[in-house]
């Protein structure tokens, strides 16, 4: 496409036109916009931490490519042996049992996020804290930058660690975010909690069920 068209694309008429199309149920590949399955890749445009929706041959393109997108894994994994005292976890000062931490690449650090009925929403991340857990957990060294996170439920007495795919955790927050009732949240949303890690404890991943939210924090 040439410099004008590049223009005209970008213009908000353009925008408009594209809102007025009529939309479909069947999710479509945000690069050459082919048919999606239920199942399917997605990658991270690392820089907006926005999750994109692609067909096998797109997003293979980026596999083990630097640049703006990171391809996601697919699997987690959980993390049977993590060592983690309750002192430790309280050190983190947040303000939920429930959290998920990785390596931006854009900030040049540890990133701190927790699901809320605002969104997904960072906190402050004391790194000595995390510099100690991570001393005492050698599988947080192979975290993937950006597309991979330690993800922590420890919500009514649970005690379960993950190594997940980034765009787990945010349908995570997206299930917060979209259920949430009230000050308790309410039945529907703790029934939705429990089967998200109950797919997680079986293997089964997640089903992108609730709407994927990538924070912007």
């Amino acid at each position: 496409m040439n410099a004008a068209g590049n223009l005209a694309a970008r213009t908000p008429f353009a925008t408009l036109r594209r809102m007025a199309r009529p939309r479909s149920n069947v999710e479509q590949c945000e690069f050459c916009n082919l048919p999606l399955p239920a199942t399917h890749r997605h990658l991270l445009e690392t820089a907006a931490r926005k999750i994109i929706c692609a067909c096998d041959a797109c997003a293979l393109r980026f596999d083990n490519v630097i640049g703006r997108y990171k391809l996601i894994p697919r699997d987690t994994k959980p993390l049977s042996d993590f060592r983690i005292t309750d002192a430790q976890w309280d050190s983190f000062s947040l303000p939920i049992e429930l959290a998920f931490f990785f390596r931006s690449s854009p900030v040049g650090r540890v990133v701190a996020l927790y699901p809320s009925p605002a969104g997904a929403t960072e906190s402050l991340l004391q790194m000595a804290s995390w510099d100690a857990l991570a001393s005492e957990n050698p599988e947080l060294a192979s975290m993937e930058a950006d597309v991979q996170a330690l993800l922590v439920n420890r919500l009514k007495g649970a005690r379960e660690y993950y190594l997940a795919p980034i765009d787990v955790c945010f349908e995570l927050a997206g299930l917060i975010r979209l259920l949430w009732r009230g000050f308790s949240g309410g039945d529907k949303v703790w029934e939705e909690l429990g089967r998200f890690f109950e797919r997680l404890r079986q293997g089964t991943g997640s089903s992108f069920g609730a709407e994927v939210e990538a924070s912007h924090a």
